[in-house]
């Protein structure tokens, strides 16, 4: 088949380089945004004069139709034409004639490759803003609903200070509520139009860019035209962005896993969310929460593999950047999966409140409240934290907990003890006094609840204004 850019070879492609150079495998899935910004393009050579109107009309109507055959699935895609832009623009000429060539008039595929993947990533942008601010609002819920629950709180892994499991789960809603915000950055820079850049340098017809823009509902357009080609800034961005929010999701599902199991027995998660085992008939396995897990290094690497390909690129367009979409399209769905399972897994954990509880009386997490206990009463937190510190060695050695100690051995540490420490040291008791901003006192968890749900509310906001910009 001879190329549309097939004017200046003489020989023809070898078909290994065909498959190895060929994207179209991949990148068919940009077939809307193509035909929308070709449609935008055809406008505006229409406006400036550079084709007549009904020129406009019977390119915007072949298109039309193509896109039509896509979505009946009844058009066959050609490797030896490389790419989802060659494969249109090609039927189009079969289909309407010579003025299908005009369309290409005043831009290239650098240009026109870059604007597909723009509108396609601000696309999906929205649809996952949508579904991380779904999971935000699962965990809030989640939060209210077991607003009075204690559980202990962790460092190192080893029990240390109890909080309400609310508190909790509102560290992981505020790490997404971070996560939102960058993809609203991501956002920003995704909604740049570069059509009109042409190869590299512009072009010499008399084109409106703003026009264009204003008709695929950019917000801006790129200032220069070597930028425009060769950025991929918004998709390492996008990448980041993703890889953070896998981390967190990665880091909560180590904790759901580590909860449901015997040792813990914190949550039990729904059976819908589940596995068995092909061997071992008791077996009930988190296996989501560890898909999500082990998916988070897959995105890690894409973003790795862009940053690569990336760096040693001089400007301004190379072919190493058709390297930027299947990782791209991957990171987009392994991103959407795991949001749209989590809401669900979340909705459906089911709290062992009493063994949380448990957990908290069968340890020495109050003992820095014993500590503040002797502060208060004057001694210096340094000496405070000896006393205690001796005490709990007491305990180990004698097999008691805290909470088990006589009002004389509480004093045989301290004179400072008296018959108040058993009421201040109890897990209720703990958790009620944290009360500074952030903390995890019931009156803290309420105020952090009442601020979520006003960053939500704003963040549904500015998805629903996105939403109106996608083409």
């Amino acid at each position: 088949m001879s190329k549309l850019w097939g004017g200046r070879f003489a020989k023809n492609t070898d078909l290994a380089v065909e498959e190895f150079t060929s994207s179209i495998s991949f990148d068919n899935r940009l077939y809307k945004q193509d035909i929308a910004g070709s449609i935008a393009h055809a406008k505006m050579l229409a406006k400036c004069k550079v084709i007549a109107d009904e020129e406009a009309q019977q390119i915007i109507a072949g298109l039309l139709s193509i896109q039509a055959d896509i979505e009946a699935g009844t058009f066959s895609f050609d490797i030896a034409l490389e790419d989802i832009h060659m494969n249109i623009e090609k039927r189009l000429t079969e289909r309407i004639g010579p003025v299908g060539g005009k369309l290409h008039t005043a831009r290239s595929r650098n240009d026109q490759v870059a604007l597909d993947t723009h509108l396609y990533l601000k696309q999906e942008i929205v649809t996952i803003g949508q579904m991380l601010h779904d999971l935000e609002e699962a965990m809030l819920a989640k939060a209210e609903k077991h607003s009075d629950v204690i559980m202990p709180g962790y460092t190192h892994l080893q029990r240390a200070q109890p909080i309400l499991f609310a508190h909790h789960m509102l560290a992981y809603l505020f790490m997404l509520v971070r996560d939102f915000g960058r993809l609203q950055g991501v956002w920003e820079r995704t909604d740049m139009m570069p059509l009109g850049a042409g190869a590299l340098a512009g072009t010499t017809f008399p084109i409106d860019r703003q026009f264009v823009a204003q008709e695929l509902k950019f917000g801006a357009v790129y200032d220069n035209s070597i930028d425009a080609v060769s950025d991929r800034d918004y998709i390492l961005e996008f990448l980041s962005f993703a890889s953070i929010l896998m981390m967190h999701l990665s880091r909560l599902s180590e904790e759901i896993i580590l909860w449901s199991s015997a040792e813990f027995s914190f949550v039990e998660l729904d059976d819908a969310h589940c596995t068995g085992s092909s061997i071992m008939p008791q077996k009930k396995n988190p296996d989501v929460a560890e898909l999500v897990r082990g998916k988070t290094g897959r995105i890690y690497g894409h973003l790795m593999a862009l940053l690569t390909v990336a760096k040693g690129l001089p400007l301004a367009y190379n072919k190493d950047l058709q390297e930027d979409k299947e990782g791209l399209f991957d990171t987009i769905d392994t991103v959407k999966f795991s949001l749209s399972v989590y809401a669900s897994l979340l909705e459906g954990m089911k709290l062992n409140a009493p063994r949380m509880l448990d957990a908290v009386r069968q340890d020495f997490s109050n003992a820095t409240d014993m500590a503040d206990y002797l502060v208060k009463k004057g001694l210096p937190f340094r000496q405070a934290h000896e006393v205690v510190g001796k005490s709990v060695l007491y305990c180990l050695e004698q097999s008691k907990k805290l909470t088990e100690l006589s009002l004389a051995e509480f004093q045989s540490f301290s004179a400072l003890f008296d018959t108040d420490i058993l009421e201040a040291i109890k897990p209720e008791v703990c958790v009620n006094a944290r009360n500074s901003y952030g903390g995890t006192s019931p009156q803290q968890v309420r105020q952090a609840i009442e601020r979520g749900r006003g960053i939500l509310a704003a963040q549904q906001s500015t998805i629903d204004t996105c939403r109106q910009t996608k083409i």
